[in-house]
């Protein structure tokens, strides 16, 4: 863990901020927040010194200056400096608040007491160095997904008169934990995290904890499918995964392997892959971090290897793509 960070401090209009955490989430930075500045927004954000160099800086400023001008905005006020530690580890919670999202979750930061007369039910995250905090446009869209799926789930259990199903859930570049503990927390029997990063591990085994949830409930490990696949003990219900556009279409081929049932109409095999299925017939998911111009290379990808695209959901220039296999 480095000792020395670069503090980023961004000032932009309303409109440019889901691009901005889109570049500094690539950019490698950890922590970001924003807090309002008048009509517009201050986007801090973190990152170890020893990963960028001055002139580094100074590209990811002109990526920013772009984007602005490609959306005909203004250009955003752009600083930073060196902060120690301590002070990173203080300075971008400070502006973060509670917020709710969809109609029953509040994501609750950790330093501040849980609400006491709230109806909703209480996610409380420090996402230390990981990325996850539900600010972001793309974690928003995935936890409302989760919420109306789950929803479905136990509608139609009532509906045909038995036990809830028990349902699955696989959260592959987990982050923070947010997604995993959010379906826990609306309804899910179990869920299994996985991400390459390990801060990224330790940050949701963390925030498990936080909210009492035992390990037997949220499995989580450092890796990508080959280990999800070692982990699971039978094909998952759901998928989130709310990475990027590129490593999902990477990662589709692999997660549409389906395990041994009645076959998918028009499902296109992926033939070479050693990893066991992780989805059966009835597998449905969630996929995010798209931009909205990148979402029909992810649905042709989908598409492909035997996915039907149920809906695609926006928010400025973000997308969610909900989707479940064609059987």
């Amino acid at each position: 863990m480095t000792n020395t960070w670069w503090e980023l401090q961004i000032l932009c209009e309303p409109d440019l901020e889901d691009s901005i955490f889109w570049r500094l989430e690539n950019f490698g930075c950890r922590g970001t927040a924003r807090e309002k500045k008048g009509k517009n927004f201050l986007v801090k954000s973190y990152l170890p010194q020893f990963q960028a160099e001055l002139p580094d800086l100074t590209a990811l400023s002109l990526l920013l200056r772009q984007d602005a001008l490609s959306m005909g905005l203004s250009v955003p006020v752009v600083q930073w400096e060196v902060i120690d530690e301590q002070d990173w580890a203080s300075s971008w919670k400070q502006h973060w608040e509670p917020q709710e999202i969809g109609d029953r979750l509040l994501i609750n930061p950790a330093w501040l007491p849980v609400p006491e007369n709230s109806d909703r039910l209480i996610l409380r995250l420090d996402p230390g160095v990981a990325f996850g905090t539900g600010a972001h446009a793309t974690t928003q869209l995935c936890l409302e997904s989760l919420e109306r799926h789950l929803s479905q789930v136990y509608k139609s259990s009532i509906e045909k008169d038995k036990e809830s199903q028990d349902v699955v859930i696989a959260d592959i570049g987990c982050g923070s934990g947010i997604l995993s503990i959010g379906s826990l927390l609306l309804g899910a029997k179990k869920a299994y995290a996985v991400d390459v990063d390990p801060l990224a591990v330790k940050s949701t085994a963390e925030n498990l904890a936080l909210n009492g949830i035992s390990s037997e409930r949220l499995v989580v490990a450092e890796g990508s499918l080959d280990v999800l696949t070692r982990l699971l003990e039978q094909p998952v219900d759901g998928i989130v995964c709310n990475i990027l556009a590129d490593v999902i279409i990477n990662l589709i081929p692999d997660l549409s392997a389906i395990a041994p049932g009645k076959p998918a109409s028009g499902r296109v095999a992926h033939e070479g892959t050693n990893l066991s299925p992780i989805t059966k017939h009835s597998t449905w998911a969630i996929f995010s971090g798209i931009l909205v111009d990148q979402s029909k290379a992810v649905t042709d990808t989908l598409e492909k290897y035997g996915w039907i695209v149920a809906t695609v959901l926006h928010r400025q220039e973000w997308c969610c793509i909900n989707v479940r296999r064609s059987c």
